[in-house]
Formats: C-alpha cells, structure tokens, sequence
C-alpha cells in the first residue's frame, strides 16, 4: 500500500501539466453538459411500481394523459364574462378540462339542459374560480406555456393563481436564481471564513477554485442521469462545497508543515501526499456511507440524491489528490508572497475550559439523549407536496390564501372507473357527492341530465371525462392535500369507489400518493438509519482496530442528531420528512470528522501524555479545523434556509446548518469528555489490539514476497 501511495505521490507531482490539461478539458466539458441535465419537480415520479398511486398513475397516463392542475379566480367579473373567459382557457393549447360557474351551460349547449347547482361553487361576489387540468404533468413545458397565456388572458392583477402546476411553474423559474445567489454568498463567506483560519490571503482562493473544478465535475456528469430531482438540483452543489472542503484544507497544511521542516516543494509535496491520503480516504469514505445508504431508500428520490451527493464526494476527492498538488507547486511562490500571520489566538483556553465541565457536559448528554431519540419522531411531518409549496411571502403562496378565502379549500380527486354501466356510475357519483367533505363531484353520467344520450355531446367534451375503456370523475374534497383528516377522506372516498368497482377502479390525486409517500418513507427511515450507523461504524472501527472507540466517536453525532430533530417538535414547528431522513443520514456522514479528528490527537497525545493534558491538548489542536469545516457547513446550511423560497429546501438547509452547529459543539466538549472518561478500557483494548499484530507478525510464513526474495 505504502509503495502504491508513492508511486502516485511521484507521478502527480511529476505529471502536473498533463494533468493540469486533463482538469481542464473535462472541466469545460461538463460545462457543456450542465444545461442539458434535466430538473424533476414531481414527486409521485418517484414512487416505486409496487405503490398503488404509481400504477393508478400508470393507467391515467396511457388513458387520459399525465395531468396537471391549477386553480385560478378572477376578480370582478360577471357571469357572461366569466364563461367568456372560461371558453378562451379550453381552448389553449395544452390545456384538458376547465371546471368553471357555466360548466353545465357550455357542456350542454343549450338553456333548457343548464344546472344550476353548480354556479355557486364556482361564482361568489363578483368573483369566478375555474380548476384546470392540462394535458400534461405539472413541470412539462407545454403546461408552463399554457400557463403564461393564461396569464395574459386573466391578466396577472386581475387573477389569482394556484395549485400544483403554477406552483411548479414559479419554482422552476425561481430556483436557478435562488441557487446563484446562494452560491455566490457562500463563496464569500466561506472565503471570510479560510481567511481568518489560513496564513496566505491566497490560499482561500485555491480552496474555493479547486472546489469549484469539482462541482463543476459532479453537477455537469449528471447527464448520465438523464434527470436528477430538484431537491437534488438545489442542494447537491453547495453541499459537496461544504462537506468536502476539509479535504483541501488538510492537503495544504500537511504540505505547508513537511515545507517549513526544511523540505524543498517537490519532496515535501510527495510527502504530503502519501501522509495526508489515507486520512482524507477515511474521511470521505464515512461521507460517502453515509450519503450511499440514502440511496437505499425504496422512495427513489433518495438514490437520486445519494448517487449524486456520493458522486460529488468522489470527483472532490480525485480534484484534491490529483489537481490541488499541481495547483500548489504552481502557485507555491504566490502562497508564500501573500502570507500573513494567523488571525485566530492559541486556543489552549478552550481545552482547559472543555476539560473543566466535562463532568456536567457528561449529565447534560445523559439527560438529554433518550427524551430527545423519542422526541424526534414526534414531530408534525410533511410527506408530499405540501412541503414543496412556496412559502409565506411568494405570489403563489398569497394567492392560494386569496382563493381559500373566497371559495374554500379544494383538494382535487380523479377517479377512474371502467366504462359499460351509466346507471352505477351515476349512483357512485351521487354518493360521493353526499359525502360531507365533498364539495362536488362531477363525471359524465352524473352531470349529464336523464334521457339524454352522450352521443348528444361533441366528442371534444365527451374525451374529457371518458374513453373506451375508462370514464374519469372529477372530485373536490374541501380540506387540505395533506393532513390527518385529508387521509381519512380519502380513505373514506377510495372505500366508496371500490364498493362500485371492487376491480380495476383507481383513485389519484395529491392526498392518496402524499399517503403512499409516507408509509414509504416511514419505513425507509427505520432501515437508512440503521444501515447508515452501522456502515459509519464499521468505517471507523477498521480506522481505529478498535470495538469501543467507534461507540464513543459516534456519540456525541448521534446526540446531535436527536437534538437537531427534537427542536421542531419543542418549538412547535413542522417537518419535512424527506429532510428528516436525509439531513439525519448526512450529519452523521458529514460531521462524523470531526470526531475522527479528535480521537486521533487525543491518541497521539495519550502516548506522552496522561489522560487530561492529551484531551486539553486534543481540543486545542483540533478546534481551528472542526470549527472551520463546521463553520462553512453551519453557514452553508442558514444560506439555504434564508434564500430559498422552497419551503422543504429552506427546511433541510436549518437542519443542515444546525446539526453542524450542534456537532461541532459536543465533539469539543462531551467527546474529550468520553475519551478521559474511557481512558482505561480504550488503552487496553489498544493494547491488546498492538499486541495480536505483533504476534501476527511473529508467525511463520508471515514474510512479505521482498523478505522471502532477500
């Protein structure tokens, strides 16, 4: 091994130009790429066959089509213009069905047919409400374009608009822009924060530029995905920033240190080559556990963003072990010119004081941890696509309110149901519209009055809600897409349903695949989470030959998660449950460092030293690293809360942003606490642990091919 690590040391330092081009030229490369990758908005594309809400999916597309839906009110109109206006939005291009005030007069074309039962649910004071199914999803181009006439045929000032296809529409139009400006904060930021934890003005630039090649690499190498999610899209750039800039900073100190030692650049690059490399391995293999086991996830938005987060971790690591040295030797005399003397004091202090309450920080975490591992799964989840709404302040947000004022919450239903009986498709569509939590319910053989025949109808209406094999009811429940009581609506309406068609009967609509998605996602949980512990686990226990050091490392990280996901319950606030489950899966694999970190001073220390000198000397040694990674991962995560209007994005940037935080505090203070706590048995078992590779060693036929050949 050791041999192989020089080997490559020597070729990378000796290669520098080759390689140098061969960064460059795939750079560009995925440049090109990067805007032919395409952005996911739709969750239910994620649910696996076997859900019932992906099958149901399955038969409306290939019968009706893969609809998206809006919601609109126009102010101040009359009823004759109200139907004007409706007649104008039928006939855009892409749009399917308008349910609007003078749905039965269009439909039948002539006064003496008109029910007008209806109108009130589509026409108070002054104001009309049409829902709107388009032809295609919600996130498809055409529906974005239908949209936009739309617009012009209300008038944006004149309108409201909601629902899921318009929401679709703002968040892709807002979260290329909402991800620059994140970026580009963070850039400055974290470059404030290398300046003050680095000796050169130009160090930090080199960080952020060999970072920069890397993201440039993962985002633009995504085009063998085809598409990632937007929930990907969003965040996998300023994370693989985040997370694996302690790569970088480790590589230069290490060079930085064998230099000043009296080494020329070329020797002492080799040299920092193959001492830091094995440690930066370790330390990206325990990111990247953690973020593989997230594509474990049956909900596939998980291996969606595993594989790409997994993918960014290994071109930061190729980035700075291949790229970063040249880049050094390159600008090593440019390094040297802008050094300037360390902004930040010894911090002996800090190690004396972690020392000092180690005894109450011990009975804080004793305290704490159980209420919070029960407190985090009592949470008020989110599962669907709630949770990707925009949030307080966004046009579409007020205008979903404005509507709800007027006209009331509507949750929309489609049923499908096998065609050949107009009699039990008439009494399934009264039913339902008996049901309490119904506003209406509308199909071809309920709204059509009795003794007239569909033949009546034009086949542009009559293709809305029927085709050869299938007819579609139209449903608004008056409740939220998701809530306790929504599920229980829908359960009732489902129930109803298959009592008139027990066989190939299907109901689709936000609140039954929000349902699917969390009892997916429920049961991801319980296998990522144990999975990701145990795979961290093992990580660290081949670091460290060691059964009991993993326990103690893991820890203080897993305290951190539990309180991290307890203070939205002590708070009183909601949660995304996709967040829950990937933040809980990336904290432990990203901030797990920081504990590797220190255990591995407080060893080296222990060697000279007793137990409480190693861990004051551990922390001081260690606490300029883990609050610099820590620091830009804490910043990182708050920028996301702060400039996305996503609220599941903004979301999963406060857990991001605050686990780091919390894990930066109890690796410096309950860890040290730990490790002088289990001084004993962790010497001992490092001791029995030396002892059987010097026995194995000692074994015959244990002599290396080169001891045999000598």
């Amino acid at each position: 091994m050791k041999a192989m690590l020089k080997k490559m040391a020597h070729f990378i330092v000796q290669r520098g130009r080759i390689i140098e081009k061969f960064f460059i030229a795939m750079t560009i490369l995925c440049a090109v790429c990067y805007p032919f990758v395409g952005v996911n908005y739709d969750l239910s594309k994620y649910l696996p066959d076997f859900a019932p809400t992906k099958q149901a999916l399955d038969v409306m597309e290939q019968e009706f089509g893969y609809p998206g839906m809006a919601r609109i009110m126009v102010k101040d109109v009359t009823l004759p213009e109200a139907r004007t206006i409706r007649q104008r939005i039928s006939r855009v291009d892409g749009v399917d069905l308008v349910v609007g005030p003078d749905l039965a007069a269009n439909v039948y074309s002539t006064d003496a047919f008109i029910k007008n039962s209806l109108t009130d649910r589509f026409y108070k004071d002054g104001n009309a409400v049409y829902q709107i199914i388009f032809e295609d999803g919600d996130s498809d181009a055409s529906t974005h374009k239908a949209i936009n006439e739309i617009y012009g045929i209300v008038g944006k000032d004149r309108g409201c608009f909601a629902g899921s296809a318009v929401s679709s529409k703002e968040r892709q139009e807002s979260i290329t822009r909402e991800i620059a400006m994140a970026i580009g904060m963070a850039v400055v930021i974290i470059w404030l924060i290398l300046t003050l934890t680095t000796t050169s003005w130009f160090e930090p630039f080199l960080f952020i530029l060999v970072m920069a090649v890397a993201i440039v690499l993962n985002m633009g190498s995504n085009i063998m995905f085809g598409r990632i999610s937007f929930f990907t899209f969003s965040t996998a750039a300023i994370l693989q920033l985040a997370v694996s800039m302690d790569y970088s900073i480790f590589l230069l100190h290490t060079y930085t240190a064998i230099k000043q030692s009296g080494v020329d650049s070329r020797p002492a690059m080799e040299a920092a080559i193959e001492k830091s490399c094995s440690s930066i391995l370790a330390s990206g293999a325990t990111t990247i556990v953690g973020f593989l086991v997230i594509a474990l996830m049956k909900f596939t938005i998980g291996r969606d963003v595993g594989f790409v987060l997994t993918k960014g971790i290994v071109c930061s690591l190729v980035t700075v072990l291949f790229l970063m040295p040249t880049l050094i030797l390159r600008f090593d005399k440019k390094i040297e010119k802008t050094a300037h003397r360390s902004f930040l004091p010894p911090l002996d202090g800090l190690g004396k004081l972690m020392y000092r309450i180690r005894i109450p920080v011990l009975a804080a975490a004793a305290f704490c941890a159980v209420p919070c591992y029960f407190g985090q799964s009592m949470n008020y989840f989110y599962y669907g696509d709630d949770a990707l709404g925009s949030g307080p302040g966004t046009r579409v947000y007020e205008d979903s309110r404005a509507i709800e004022d007027v006209f009331g919450k509507s949750n929309v239903i489609i049923a499908m149901v096998p065609n050949g009986n107009v009699i039990k498709e008439r009494r399934l569509t009264e039913e339902l519209e008996d049901q309490e939590f119904i506003d209406y319910a509308l199909s071809m053989a309920g709204t059509l009055p009795q003794g007239i025949p569909e033949s009546f109808l034009p086949e542009s209406v009559t293709k809305q809600l029927r085709t050869g094999s299938y007819a579609r009811i139209l449903i608004s429940m008056e409740n939220r897409e998701e809530s306790s009581y929504s599920f229980q609506c829908s359960e009732k309406l489902t129930e109803i349903v298959k009592k008139y068609y027990p066989e190939d009967s299907y109901v689709i609509g936000m609140t039954p695949t929000t349902m699917d998605i969390r009892d997916i996602l429920t049961d991801d949980y319980n296998r990522v989470s144990i999975i990701s512990l145990a795979g961290v686990a093992l990580v660290v226990m081949l670091t460290f030959h060691s059964v009991m050091v993993p326990v103690l490392v893991i820890i203080p990280i897993e305290v951190a998660i539990y309180l991290n996901m307890t203070i939205p319950y002590i708070i009183g606030d909601s949660m995304v449950y996709i967040g829950y489950i990937i933040v809980s899966c990336l904290q432990l694999g990203a901030t797990i460092d920081y504990s590797i970190l220190m255990t591995n001073n407080y060893m080296e220390f222990r060697e000279t030293m007793g137990s409480r000198d190693a861990a004051v000397t551990a922390i001081a040694k260690s606490a300029i690293s883990i609050l610099t990674s820590g620091g830009i991962l804490t910043v990182v995560g708050y920028l996301l809360y702060f400039t996305s209007s996503i609220q599941a994005i903004s979301q999963v940037g406060r857990l991001v942003g605050r686990g780091a935080l919390l894990s930066m505090i109890l690796v410096l203070s309950l860890l040290p606490a730990l490790l002088a706590a289990f001084d004993k048995p962790i010497r001992r078992q490092q001791q029995r642990a030396v002892e059987r590779r010097a026995r194995r060693m000692a074994r015959p036929g244990k002599q290396t091919c080169r001891e045999v050949q000598e």
